[in-house]
């Protein structure tokens, strides 16, 4: 053999190494981040217990896939990355993406009113745009908060006949449309029909056909029907005392929800925002942007998504959660990432798993952002007398809650009630600032307009404006004047009022009895809502007003 000769044998074998060595160093890395990742998910890898999927998205491929636990306690069936799970409101980006895809060929707008596409609609003097029901900005009232204030349960077969009857005998707003921010799981349901009735097929369909088969999502579905078999499907559960019980659900809506999909699938749909085999970039973008109020703010919502930074980099996200799934899609539009992870236990925190996946794989491309440089106030020391000043407690009238203000040990406590106390440290004779807390927030006791206040804020925004009351001794309190039926023309319903023993129990025909407590003058917590009682010019009551988290001032009159 020449020399010649010896010198291309000698490249190949150099060649050849190279790229053996790489593949040795490249499945090490795979075997290194399976490890990994199965440390993460260690607590669902037991076929007793419910389980959790992840894949990973990176480059344009799925570089990691995998299943753990199980899908269905009774077979014993294990999740795989093929487990179809319902993935709750991560399927509000598919809604806001099949609307999008109808406005871009001209046959809607997101400024119409939606009374131009859904006449059942009540006109509440404002309008309301599509626009505003994709950025939870239209003060609607949730349908979930409405149906549970129904006495509608989890495992009733909710139907979109229901939500929209409902809708329709709507009556108020939670607030003027732009002006705030409320998560609200009616636009979505709205939108989705929408959809339907521009397109002429249901959304179901129009989604199939415009978006899972162009994408080759061959394992999902909107679930319309409850009835439906579902090959490969996760079912959900809770934990239990006894280990672990079913969680059913029997949803027969979709839009804000009710999404069937596999972490596979969903991989070729977050791929899709970059190669744009459906849709196109001014879609992408218009879901990416982050809605505007009024008053010209964002507040982090997006259209269908929420966008917010992670470790110095740009994340798109949402989570989801019904009966017992728990789901999460983050992408990384920057870094071609993303990652998802769906569970079938009630328990369980996807967003925390799949940033921990996250970090992983983007531990080199993370942003070290210096630490603000913030001005430490100095506090100042109050005797107990100044502290004892303070002591009372405070109803915010805008949002109906309560919080106590007390002296313990020397130091002022804010009480949120069930244990949940923060200490207060005095910054001035009237300003104080909470301990132990991610971010700096201040309380200042103020007298105005002849009131006494608690003026809650972070930074410049206000959090809360409370007033000091004087709640009244239960005991000295008529309680019979509560009794009677009340009922609710939107809802359909009626609860009674009853006394048990001096205490207030309200009861309804399908739910179980709820004990009353007291609050203050004519206003109860009753099941973790405020209810306030309302009163006739003769001072009679008259009727009451109930405020959930997604629900404000809903109307019931004494019958």
């Amino acid at each position: 053999m020449n020399i010649f000769s010896k010198l291309i044998l000698l490249a190949i074998i150099v060649f050849f190494g190279s790229i053996f060595n790489l593949s040795c160093q490249s499945s090490a890395n795979t075997a290194d981040i399976e490890k990994s990742i199965d440390k993460i998910f260690a607590g669902f890898d037991h076929s007793n217990i419910p389980g959790a999927a992840v894949a990973v998205m990176q480059n344009d491929e799925i570089v990691f896939k995998k299943g753990y636990g199980s899908a269905n306690l009774e077979y014993d069936i294990p999740v795989t990355p093929k487990t179809v799970f319902h993935i709750a409101s991560v399927s509000k980006q598919f809604t806001v993406f099949a609307l999008l895809l109808l406005a871009e060929e001209g046959m809607l707008s997101l400024d119409d009113p939606i009374q131009k596409h859904i006449a059942e609609v009540p006109d509440f003097g404002q309008e309301i745009t599509l626009r505003h029901l994709a950025t939870h900005t239209s003060g609607m009232r949730d349908q979930w908060d409405l149906l549970n204030l129904a006495g509608w349960r989890w495992d009733d077969v909710i139907t979109k006949e229901h939500i929209l009857k409902m809708v329709s005998r709507q009556e108020e707003l939670n607030f003027t449309p732009g002006e705030q921010y409320m998560y609200c799981n009616t636009g979505f349901t709205l939108l989705a029909e929408v959809v339907a009735r521009v397109s002429g097929k249901s959304f179901a369909e129009f989604t199939r056909k415009r978006i899972f088969t162009p994408l080759n999502m061959t394992n999902s579905q909107f679930y319309d029907d409850h009835q439906r078999i579902v090959k490969n499907r996760a079912y959900s559960y809770y934990p239990w005392t006894f280990g672990y019980q079913k969680s059913v659900l029997s949803y027969a809506n979709v839009g804000a929800t009710s999404l069937f999909t596999t972490v596979e699938d969903l991989s070729l749909w977050a791929m899709n925002f970059k190669t744009l085999k459906v849709g196109s970039k001014a879609i992408v973008d218009q879901m990416n942007t982050l809605a505007i109020l009024n008053n010209g703010e964002t507040f982090g919502g997006a259209y269908g998504q929420f966008v917010g930074p992670y470790k110095g980099l740009q994340q798109i996200q949402h989570s989801g959660g019904d009966a017992g799934y728990r789901s999460y899609l983050g992408r990384f539009p920057d870094q071609d990432f993303a990652v998802s992870v769906f569970s079938n236990n009630g328990s369980s925190n996807p967003a925390a798993l799949a940033l921990q996946v996250a970090d992983l794989f983007l531990k080199d491309a993370f942003i070290e952002e210096p630490e603000p440089i913030k001005k430490e106030e100095k506090t100042i020391s109050l005797n107990e007398t100044a502290l004892k000043a303070f002591e009372g407690h405070y109803w915010d009238t805008k949002d109906g809650y309560s919080r106590k203000i007390h002296v313990k040990g020397g130091s002022l406590q804010y009480d949120r009630g069930n244990g949940n106390v923060t200490e207060l440290a005095p910054l001035d004779k009237n300003t104080f600032k909470m301990l132990n807390l991610p971010t700096e927030v201040k309380v200042a006791f103020i007298s105005e307009d002849g009131k006494d206040r608690m003026i809650v804020s972070e930074g410049e925004t206000v959090l809360g404006s409370l007033d000091e009351y004087e709640p009244a001794d239960p005991s000295s309190v008529d309680m019979k004047q509560y009794l009677g039926s009340y009922f609710s023309e939107e809802l359909s319903t009626t609860y009674t009022m009853i006394e048990e023993e001096g205490k207030l129990i309200a009861t309804h025909p399908r739910i179980s009895d709820i004990p009353v407590s007291f609050v203050k003058s004519d206003i109860f917590n009753i099941g973790g809502n405020t209810v306030e009682f309302t009163r006739d010019t003769d001072n009679s009551i008259s009727g009451l007003k109930v405020s959930t988290g997604r629900v404000k001032n809903l109307r019931f009159i004494k019958e």
